[in-house]
């Protein structure tokens, strides 16, 4: 028995009488196909019946009837939206109430729906607002299309009336007789064109029509056939794949073979092949050299047709050939593009010198280079206004590099930005750049030595970088000095004091015993007020690579001097061939810093290698851009010292220089210094000492210590390693020793420009200078069994030497130069015979001896030669 509380319920059971089985979903049938040639074939199709869910209509109600019971369904709230129901009178289930923590979980259920459903609708209204206009855009696009189709059209029409028109006039005007026929031949033409329609009425396949022959000339002039109708009259074959209701209805319609097909589809492609294409206009970027192929790609033209516009113009050239700007815009102006010219040297645009808006500008710190004869005290002089003491640190006392510093002035507080460079002659590079990137020149003269050369040298970097001098005359603490004399030697290089009279400052200083310094600190002041300096400080940096180094620990370090701008730790820069990212400041004081203002000397760190000393320094905005900059760079210097070391021909006289150092002696050098300014006042210094005979061959010259791969190179060339205030390693050391390489250790740059120069001069080819000792004049010539011939002489004047250079004058004229062999006093052999004695001589493989000739004795003197 079942117990149920609604008595109108029914009860659900199984039967055991029966088995629970699943009806087969499959109908098999047979079908036959039928193929061209009359061939046909049997196959089984199944047919499977849709699987239907409980909420689908049944398999007997058709799918209108369907869809509009699931319509308003759809538009119905959602169940959860609506009020509880009243509970049925039939079941006699009584509901509780709900709670409020339960209506509070409705309430806020509901509210989340509605939010849920005015987020859909929005996005719903979004999505129908962009679809409407890209609906909108595409059907203009196909209007405009159809709209350009018809005027083709139209234009065609036209032409084929005109053309009719005028064969027509054509054959009016030959006779009467073709003109009558013209009509004739237009009626029977055009009765065939009907007949497509029927055959297409008849269902027929189209590509068993008859098709007419057209055959050129033989006959009167044909009219214009009328076009076919676009749209066929007959109904369409049924094509595509085999299905079920295609495989059931196959004895009704014909199917098409897929021969006729493929036939078709290639006669409809060759239809929209002919018609013609619109010519794309394209902007062309030409560089300086490009190849054909490359162009014929940026303009999206056929290479063939390139080249053949090239033959035109009596070229002859192949696809991978390389054509210049001019030829290149030629040819794409003709083909009716646009050509934008560029060249390699673009990457470097917008890099530097990009003007400043006046309204962001704010005073900066001048820069002030000290410049000057070697031993006049600069680097004192700096030391004083800075409480320092660099100078004891110099090797030999003298400045041998460029240095950065930042002072405080004491009275204004403004700092001052100081660049000292080297005296030494060698050093001329270092003292131009420091002219270059300074507001400010101070020139120190000593008041005990007056002006030298280098001094006159300073004077000229000034007066090129023009830019304003301030005179210090140092050394007036001392007996013997004598300022008046100094600026007496200033007015022959056209350098006037005011005390004479003219527009330069001078100030008479003391750095040992630091007088008049607050003097020369209130002159800078008062030059840099009168020059106005202002920058932007807000800007990407630019500056100049005063030095560069490779340390050990560091890596790669560059002292840059910030001229513009700010520069900041994780700045992308390029200095020269080089770039990095901005790993570390540190300032002048060692003191490590996030960010270098205008006038501010840093050590930057994070470079890929040591720049150039001299090298503009600029921030880009990524990484990509400094890589273009540096490629470009780097090829730029790869070709000049492939250019300079090839020695390219050019002129006459570079060719006669040529073939005068053909047979010169290189003196194989590798050097390596500590940064690049010594390194590269080295490298001058001894390209200066090169002669027509002898010159220094710098296999290799960098920066850093000497490793293993340069005591290598020096083994493959024999050649000698000069390390310049760096060592090397103890690999490098223990190759060296172990190969015989000697590897030279300086630190003052006179002593190593001295040594090179001894060594060049030991390849100079040697001077021979003759020495007369005397002449003699022969008597008599015996002839002796097994000696040979001997000359009986008399010594005239001079004397006469065994074993020295003689030479036999027969009539003034040279006969012989060789010498003797054989030198007697009666019989015994002599070393010397005076003038005025007689004796025997022999010559060494000489014989043809006359009475009356004269012999000239001298010794031959082998002088070395320096540079």
């Amino acid at each position: 028995m079942v117990d149920t509380k609604n008595p109108g319920d029914k009860t659900l059971s199984v039967s055991p009488s029966k088995t629970l089985t699943l009806k087969p979903r499959v109908e098999q049938g047979t079908v036959r196909q039928s193929f061209s040639h009359g061939r046909t074939k049997q196959v089984v199709v199944e047919k499977r019946g849709k699987r239907r869910l409980g909420g689908d209509a049944p398999a007997g109600e058709p799918a209108s009837v369907a869809e509009p019971a699931r319509a308003p369904v759809a538009k119905t709230p959602p169940a959860r939206t609506a009020p509880p129901a009243a509970p049925r009178a039939s079941s006699g289930v009584v509901l509780r109430t709900l709670t409020e923590d339960e209506r509070s979980a409705r309430a806020s259920a509901l509210a989340e729906a509605k939010v849920r459903a005015e987020e859909e609708r929005r996005l719903a209204e979004a999505e129908a607002a962009r679809r409407n206009s890209k609906e909108g855009i595409e059907q203009a696009e196909r209007e405009a299309a159809e709209a350009r189709r018809k005027a083709e059209e139209e234009r065609h029409r036209q032409e084929e009336e005109a053309k009719r028109k005028a064969e027509l006039e054509a054959k009016r005007r030959f006779g009467e007789t073709e003109t009558k026929a013209a009509p004739a031949t237009t009626t029977t033409r055009a009765a065939p064109p009907a007949r497509p329609a029927a055959v297409a009425a008849d269902g027929s396949d189209e590509d068993e029509a008859p098709r007419m022959v057209r055959r050129p000339g033989g006959g009167p002039a044909r009219p214009v056939v009328a076009p076919k109708p676009a749209a066929k009259l007959g109904p369409q074959k049924q094509r595509g794949r085999l299905t079920v209701v295609t495989a059931l209805n196959a004895d009704d319609v014909r199917e098409r073979s897929i021969a006729s097909f493929r036939r078709r589809t290639q006669r409809l492609k060759g239809h929209a092949s002919n018609e013609a294409k619109e010519k794309l206009v394209r902007e062309v970027i030409v560089p300086e050299a490009i190849t054909i192929q490359e162009l014929a790609n940026r303009m999206a033209e056929r290479a063939v047709d390139v080249i053949r516009m090239l033959m035109k113009q009596g070229a002859m050239h192949k696809i991978t050939d390389v054509i210049d700007a001019d030829t290149a815009q030629l040819i794409a102006e003709e083909l009716g593009h646009t050509v934008k010219r560029v060249a390699a040297s673009d990457v470097e645009e917008g890099l530097f010198d990009v003007a400043d808006n006046s309204t962001d500008t704010e005073p900066r710190s001048p820069v002030v280079t000290v410049m000057g004869h070697v031993d006049h005290g600069k680097t004192s002089l700096l030391d004083a206004l800075r409480h320092a003491n660099v100078v004891s640190g110099e090797a030999g006392g003298i400045t041998q590099h460029i240095g950065a510093y930042q002072v405080t002035s004491p009275e204004s507080g403004k700092k001052i930005t100081f660049i000292d460079t080297p005296g030494h002659a060698a050093f001329t590079a270092m003292r131009a750049r420091g002219a270059k990137v300074t507001d400010i020149v101070i020139l120190v003269v000593a008041a005990d030595d007056g002006v030298m050369p280098q001094t006159i040298e300073a004077i000229n970097h000034a007066k090129a970088a023009k830019v304003p001098m301030i005179i210090a005359i140092n050394k007036i603490d001392k007996p013997d000095a004598r300022p008046e004399r100094v600026r007496t030697e200033l007015l022959q290089h056209e350098v006037q004091v005011e005390s004479m009279g003219g527009q330069v400052v001078d100030v008479e200083v003391s750095a040992k015993n630091k007088t008049n310094l607050d003097k020369l600190l209130e002159m800078i002041a008062l030059q840099a007020e009168l020059l106005d300096l202002k920058t932007n400080a807000s800007r990407p940096a630019e500056g100049t690579v005063i030095e560069a180094k490779l340390d050990r620990g560091r890596g790669p370090v560059a002292t840059v001097l910030v001229q513009r701008g700010t520069l900041r730790v994780g700045d992308i820069i390029v200095a020269g061939a080089e770039m990095g990212r901005v790993r570390a400041l540190i300032s002048d004081q060692g003191e490590t810093v996030d960010e270098a203002g205008p006038s501010v000397p840093v050590e930057v760190l994070g470079f890929n290698g040591p720049p150039e000393a001299g090298d503009r320094l600029a921030v880009v905005e990524n990484e990509a851009r400094a890589r273009q900059v540096t490629s470009y760079r780097a090829h730029q210097k790869r070709e000049n010292a492939a250019a300079s070391a090839s020695g390219m021909r050019g002129s006459l006289e570079q060719m006669m220089s040529q073939l005068k150092t053909a047979g010169r002696k290189d003196f194989p050098l590798i050097i390596k210094a500590d940064v690049q300014g010594s390194l590269e006042a080295i490298l001058g210094s001894l390209e200066k000492l090169g002669t027509e005979e002898v010159a220094a061959r710098i296999l290799h010259a960098g920066v850093g210590g000497i490793s293993e791969s340069d005591v290598t190179l020096a083994e493959g060339f024999n050649a000698a390693i000069i390390g310049f205030s760096v060592r090397a390693n103890k690999e490098a050391a223990a190759a060296a020793k172990r190969n015989g390489i000697e590897i030279r250790y300086y630190n003052i740059i006179y002593d190593l420009v001295d040594d090179v120069k001894k060594a060049m001069s030991g390849l100079l080819a040697p001077t021979l200078r003759e020495t007369m000792l005397g002449n003699a004049q022969i008597l008599e010539v015996f002839n002796i069994s097994k000696v040979g011939k001997v000359a009986g002489c008399r010594v005239t004047d001079g004397t006469v030497e065994r074993g020295a250079h003689v030479r036999l004058i027969r009539d003034n004229v040279v006969v012989h130069e060789g010498k003797l062999s054989t030198l007697k006093r009666f019989k015994d052999e002599v070393k010397e015979v005076q003038s005025g004695q007689e004796c025997g001589m022999a010559f060494e493989n000489y014989h043809d001896m006359r009475v009356g000739d004269v012999i000239e004795c001298y010794r031959v003197e082998t002088i070395q030669r320096s540079l």
